[in-house]
């Protein structure tokens, strides 16, 4: 009985909201073109990652999405003070977190306070100071 409350509880534990409003891509990801933008291909990989852990991630481009940004009162207050310059402008549960760069998949992590899993590449913890395996 108790782990059924358990269950219950955890079930009700809103989901987090990542929305990331890109800056004018040729593509969705920005992953097109003769020159790929190194971050843009990490990012997009770090997305697909998130989105099978269960992560909900949202992007929009502002070349072919723009009435997001419009709609959006943060984000428009955002590109009236910042302009295109700033993007991407990263939000979690509708409030900036982070503008100017993408997120790294250990910030998706936190944010979305999932599990990293075990295709999640970690550093390799020794098991002795000297790094040694006694």
């Amino acid at each position: 009985m108790i782990f059924f409350h358990l269950l219950k509880f955890i079930g009700d534990i809103p989901l987090k909201q990542i929305q990331v409003f890109d800056p004018a891509l040729c593509c969705s990801t920005g992953v097109c073109g003769v020159e790929v933008d190194q971050a843009l291909v990490t990012f997009a990989a770090d997305v697909d990652w998130a989105r099978q852990n269960g992560v909900a991630i949202d992007r929009f481009n502002l070349a072919q999405q723009p009435m997001a940004f419009a709609e959006n009162a943060e984000v428009k207050t955002f590109l009236e003070h910042a302009g295109q310059e700033g993007l991407p402008l990263i939000l979690l549960d509708g409030a900036v977190i982070l503008t100017g760069r993408y997120p790294t998949r250990d910030e998706l992590v936190r944010w979305s306070a999932i599990e990293a899993g075990s295709d999640y590449a970690k550093p390799a913890k020794s098991c002795c100071s000297t790094g040694c395996c006694c």
